[in-house]
């Protein structure tokens, strides 16, 4: 199966460019619901969270509680390797094995730690979508609520945008319009078709 990860930091219109290529036909696996999935309630994978970190990290409901956690993990780095160690094997064995059950052309991963969380050597494409690090916290603290503060060290806590064009295959700037956006993907997906042939 043809796969393409899709990938961009935090805030860059990823979720933009993802809905353009689903509505082609293309199958989509979202990392980030798969994280979810991973540790959810009653998982082994949140069972391993708890035993690195305490039943601190649980809310109420017996369930991560997500707030607290990112706050925890982006102020301690040591925190978030731990948490990250625990996280992305489980993520990316799942991502493979949807990858491999894909029924639309090619598959698209969306992954938005590509480059943190590495060992993707069966991914045949790397599509990143880029926008310059001060729209990046223009977008986050917008549309999050957060403080520049934060916004600044979840960036950092991030590749950096050099290190993600580095790997890119293809890349699309979305700084520009909607409709620049809709032709660079319909050019990408027609792209894709013919690489899947």
């Amino acid at each position: 199966m043809f796969t393409v990860a899709l990938t961009g930091g935090i805030a860059s219109g990823k979720s933009e460019v993802e809905r353009r290529f689903a509505a082609r036909g293309v199958e989509i696996i979202d990392a980030d619901l798969v994280a979810r999935e991973v540790i959810a309630v009653g998982t082994p994978g949140l069972a391993r969270i708890v035993a690195a970190f305490g039943s601190t990290v649980l809310g109420p409901d017996g369930a991560l509680d997500r707030k607290a956690m990112r706050e925890r993990v982006f102020a301690d780095a040591d925190a978030r390797h731990r948490l990250e160690s625990i996280i992305h094997p489980l993520v990316r064995t799942t991502l493979q094995e949807r990858a491999a059950r894909v029924r639309s052309a090619y598959g698209m991963l969306v992954i938005p730690l590509f480059v943190e969380s590495g060992e993707y050597h069966w991914v045949d494409r790397v599509l990143v979508v880029d926008v310059p690090r001060e729209t990046q916290i223009q977008r986050l603290c917008a549309r999050d609520g957060i403080t520049e503060e934060l916004a600044e060290a979840m960036l950092a806590a991030q590749a950096s945008r050099e290190q993600r064009l580095a790997i890119a295959d293809d890349v699309i700037d979305n700084t520009t319009s909607l409709e620049a956006l809709d032709d660079n993907v319909e050019a990408l997906h027609r792209h894709y078709l013919s690489l899947a042939r």
